[in-house]
């Protein structure tokens, strides 16, 4: 009797400290007693365990400094081996050491963090599996350290559960062993994932107490040059396998996001909402989050649990581009973490409900049994095409080019063929990047007043299929300010991949900070229709938004990018970059969006 008095004294104590209909606004609030607020976790991971009737919550970074005051004896930012933080609410965090004290043994003599945990509770213990990015044989490496209690003390397996490996895939050595996830099937066999752009995402099968693996069993689930950081969710019967794909790590421009496919087996195959596998040359992936317009850029990294409700979230890092570095360390990306609702839409994760990372106060999860969950979901639109602007639009079925149009650098190579159904352009080396003074952009003046939405299909003559290498040779589509400044979508081949990309282009910009860098949205098709939205924000500023599709029906919606490129900015087609092939534009239509 006098344990459950005290269980219920603890309960009432906790449930004063947070009431129920509590707000928080990203990012997590997390401090390090020592050094202050922490300001970055990477590839977070979560986990619980009930004690004394509470639930307290675990949170798991990748090894970066916990904020600039984080320093060594010598003054250098430390390097941490999976940092652990400790929360009632799921809000507020509290740092309580690393999970390991030193890199263990097994890794040889190297100086470096540790990496993307995964966090697992099976047989009676918790599971960390980590990444040891590079180690004395040679490659990176997945360990595992294990723990009665969430808490620790931790105690590392003494071996690597994937030792390096040569890439299988294209024969190179020093394959990307990173980014660790654990699954369970129907039969109980449990499986370890791993992999990233180098190798793609792989799996073996785990062994029952879950220290080693089997690599007669591995196969890969996901293509190379496309994804990384998988993460597993079991929901309605089916695997969900989300992976984060471009860029993690750069700055303002990170252009991560989260894309999902879904399968009967760990094993696949797993296919995007339309189909699309996510191993096969032309990689689809159901988008879960993206930028949206806000401050937060780069989502991903990221893992799925439920609240105490029964609500399903996102545990995710992102970056915000008005701070994005670690103070006095410019260049250095600080990633801190979020924390975001999902909608099951049909089947498919969304989060909150399309309209993605939050900026503003939230409904606090329930971090306790006896708490409930506030939030409504909200559903995001599509944009759609209204009023076609038809002074703007061209089918491109003449045999001249309409006097709308114009080349923006008279000292590019602007030879071009109408076909009678295309305008046809041939990529010539440079790009908007290298020497967009070189570039051939046939283009013409936006809607100077307004929202709108502007659209074309192209098709390259680069091999549809997964050979290799014609790297980068593509056909764009703009939103031009300048030289310096631009939107862009485009298909272009990656090694033995064919991708969508969309991209931002900005200066001048201070030291350090990047002028370019891109998100992945929908597949590429033989035939590609992409769509630019511009939208202006409530603040004034310009939101570009990315849409692709395979068959002009079905439209996968992609991240937003802000930009500033004024009154002045042009719609422009160029093929780009590889030189020697050519790309067909079937036409450009420009419309008013319909609301």
């Amino acid at each position: 009797m006098k344990s459950r008095w005290s269980a219920l004294l603890v309960a009432l104590a906790l449930c004063a400290v947070r009431a129920p209909a509590s707000t928080y606004t990203n990012p997590l609030l997390l401090n390090d007693p020592k050094t202050g607020p922490a300001v970055s976790c990477p590839d977070p991971a979560i986990t619980k365990e009930r004690i004394r009737g509470a639930d307290h919550w675990y949170l798991f970074c990748t090894g970066d400094p916990l904020n600039s005051n984080d320093k060594d004896a010598n003054g250098n930012l430390k390097n941490h081996y999976i940092a652990e933080y400790q929360s009632l609410d799921l809000i507020h965090w509290t740092y309580i050491g690393d999970v390991l004290p030193a890199l263990p043994a097994w890794m040889g003599a190297v100086t470096t963090n540790l990496w993307a945990p995964a966090v697992k509770h099976f047989n009676g213990q918790y599971y960390v599996y980590y990444v040891a990015p590079t180690t004395a044989a040679g490659g990176s490496a997945i360990g595992v350290a294990t723990s009665k209690h969430a808490a620790g003390p931790w105690t590392d397996s003494g071996n690597p559960v994937i030792a390096p490996e040569p890439n299988p895939y294209n024969n190179s050595f020093l394959r990307a062993v990173i980014d660790p996830d654990e699954i369970q099937d129907d039969s109980g066999q449990r499986w370890i994932s791993y992999g990233s752009f180098n190798g793609g995402i792989s799996i073996r099968k785990l062994s029952a107490d879950g220290l080693t693996s089997d690599p007669t069993s591995e196969q890969q689930v996901a293509i190379d040059n496309t994804y990384e950081g998988a993460n597993f969710w079991k929901h309605d019967g089916y695997y969900y396998l989300f992976v984060s794909t471009s860029s993690c790590c750069d700055g303002p421009l990170s252009g991560y996001s989260v894309t999902v496919g879904r399968a009967q087996t760990p094993t696949g195959p797993f296919l995007d909402q339309d189909g699309v596998p996510l191993l096969t040359f032309a990689p689809g992936g159901s988008i879960a989050i993206a930028a949206n317009g806000n401050k937060w850029v780069g989502p991903g990294g990221n893992v799925v649990f439920t609240d105490d409700a029964g609500q399903d979230y996102m545990l995710y890092h992102a970056i915000d581009q008005l701070n994005p570095y670690f103070d006095g360390y410019p260049g250095f990306t600080r990633r801190p973490a979020l924390l975001d609702p999902i909608e099951w839409v049909n089947g498919w994760p969304e989060v909150r409900g399309g309209f993605w990372a939050s900026a503003t106060p939230q409904p606090a999860p329930a971090a306790q049994p006896w708490e409930w969950n506030a939030y409504t979901p909200v559903f995001k639109p599509y944009d759609e095409p209204g009023a076609e602007i038809t002074s703007l639009s061209d089918e491109f079925n003449s045999s001249t080019l309409s006097p709308q149009w114009h080349f923006l650098h008279p000292n590019a190579n602007n030879s071009y063929a109408l076909t009678g159904t295309a305008y046809q352009a041939m990529t010539q080396g440079p790009d908007e990047n290298s020497d967009p003074q070189h570039v051939s952009i046939l283009a013409e003046p936006a809607p100077v007043n307004g929202d709108y939405l502007v659209e074309t299909r192209i098709s390259s003559s680069v091999p549809f299929d997964n050979s290799c290498c014609y790297n980068f040779a593509q056909g764009a589509l703009f939103i031009y300010g300048n030289d310096g400044n631009s939107i862009k979508l485009d298909v272009f081949p990656d090694f033995d991949v064919r991708l969508t990309e969309f991209g931002k282009q900005i200066s001048p910009v201070p030291q350090n900070y990047p002028t370019y860098d891109h998100m992945t949205i929908g597949p590429a098709g033989f035939w590609t229709w992409l769509r630019i939205v511009k939208r202006t924000g409530n603040d004034g500023l310009e939101l570009y938004t990315a849409y692709t599709s395979n068959d002009g029906q079905h439209w996968t919606r992609g991240g937003t990018w802000q930009h500033n490129l004024g009154s002045g900015a042009q719609i422009g087609i160029a093929a780009e970059n590889t030189a020697g092939y050519t790309i067909d534009f079937d036409y450009v239509r420009v419309y008013r969006l319909s609301k």
